[in-house]
């Protein structure tokens, strides 16, 4: 899969709470990359073949260095925006994974926004879980490093195994 681009979403329901271990399935992280889109992809494919359930997960962190007293409640318009932006992403990255795929995903599949730090958020959902997939590079700003951050917390901390897709060959 080349790069890839989003189209309209499907109407597929999101939920505001990781996924529970029951059962446990595959925890896909996805932020709307490339990098995610592929590792979805191979998310896919590790869930139909073994017959599990598809967790699709996305992170908003609304405030990394948290917010000033009393701006909470200003901020929960925006938060509420972001959230959707998150969902509609969400259903928009299946989408396109399954049209490079040429066919819909055949199997239990959830979608998931939750508020938090992304590492934090990744690490708690992939507890019980059969797999944590995650992209080699997200949307971080580093792109010379060989894994993000977020990958390489993954892989030292989550509590079930971990599979890092790395992007695909180029093409020459």
């Amino acid at each position: 899969m080349g790069c890839m681009t989003a189209t309209e979403p499907a109407a597929r329901p999101v939920r505001t709470a990781a996924p529970a271990p029951n059962p446990p399935g595959i925890l896909a992280a996805c932020d709307g990359s490339n990098g995610s889109l592929w590792a979805l992809d191979r998310a896919m494919t590790e869930a139909e073949r073994y017959a599990l359930p598809l967790y699709v997960l996305g992170v908003v962190d609304p405030a990394p260095g948290g917010y000033p007293p009393g701006m909470a409640e200003l901020m929960q318009e925006s938060l509420e925006r972001l959230n959707g932006s998150m969902a509609d992403g969400l259903r928009r990255a299946v989408t396109t994974v399954e049209q490079a795929r040429h066919r819909q995903y055949q199997g239990e599949l959830s979608l998931h926004v939750v508020q938090g730090q992304a590492v934090e958020v990744l690490l708690a959902g992939a507890v019980g879980q059969h797999t944590l997939v995650v992209g080699a590079r997200g949307n971080g700003g580093f792109s010379r490093l060989l894994l993000g951050s977020v990958s390489t917390a993954a892989v030292h901390h989550a509590s079930c195994p971990v599979l890092v897709v790395p992007a695909p060959p180029a093409r020459g």
